[in-house]
């Protein structure tokens, strides 16, 4: 599975894995983050975020 893009589905404190995969992309930064690293996303956007620099982007712009 080296290089190949993973479909998830987000959950509350885990996600399920939809189509196997060892990465998905960040939704701010377009980064590359493997699935052992990700601890960050969004439940209600189902989207990633390669760390909580990109969390905090992506909920001020929200908020605004």
């Amino acid at each position: 599975m080296k290089n190949k893009l993973a479909k998830l589905k987000y959950l509350p404190n885990n996600f399920n894995i939809i189509e196997n995969g060892d990465h998905v992309i960040c939704a701010v930064s377009q980064k590359k983050i493997l699935l052992e690293n990700l601890n960050y996303w969004s439940v209600k956007d189902q989207e990633a975020y390669f760390s909580y620099v990109e969390a905090s982007i992506k909920r001020e712009k929200d908020k605004s």
